[in-house]
């Protein structure tokens, strides 16, 4: 694979990571406060604290609710958002460190240097071009070679002569 190839891979890679990364950023920040003035727009009627909890009347005979202890007990643990944001961003900047690496091992050459390249290509090219015309000219004698035979072959059986 040549090294612009592998340059747009890596760009390709990089754009992967950087989108994944900032798209988690986004989905696991916590809400923050622009302004104390501002009301919360997740609570617009803040109310105190014991009155935003809703009362639940026991009915009779129902098992009384259970301690709020053992509620926090039986939900799983939160999974810790604070490791995957740093394991992305390394991954984004080791993808950016390897694609320094392949900008550095791009050949630099001069004008002349390139000119020079390219004069040396189309010369390739040529004698490439006249040997395929050279295998071009000798398949449509063959072409024409088997045509021959094959209508001389059509032409005895249609006619039903033996072939001397």
């Amino acid at each position: 694979m040549d090294i612009i190839t592998q340059l747009q891979d890596q760009l390709d890679e990089m754009a992967v990571l950087a989108v994944n990364t900032f798209g988690t950023l986004q989905r696991d920040a916590p809400p923050d406060r622009l302004s104390s003035s501002y009301p919360d727009p997740l609570n617009p009627n803040p109310k105190p604290e014991d009155d935003s909890k809703p009362q639940v009347q026991a009915q009779p005979g129902a098992p009384p609710p259970p301690p709020a202890q053992a509620q926090a007990q039986a939900q799983p643990p939160a999974p810790d958002l604070t490791e995957q944001p740093k394991a992305m961003s390394r991954a984004l900047v080791l993808a950016a460190k390897k694609f320094d690496a392949l900008v550095a091992a791009v050949p630099l050459s001069s004008e002349e240097d390139q000119v020079k390249r390219i004069q040396e290509l189309q010369a390739e090219n040529e004698v490439v071009g006249l040997e395929l015309q050279k295998q071009l000219e000798a398949a449509e004698r063959e072409l024409k070679q088997v045509e021959v035979l094959f209508n001389e072959a059509t032409d005895n059986c249609i006619n039903f002569k033996k072939l001397d």
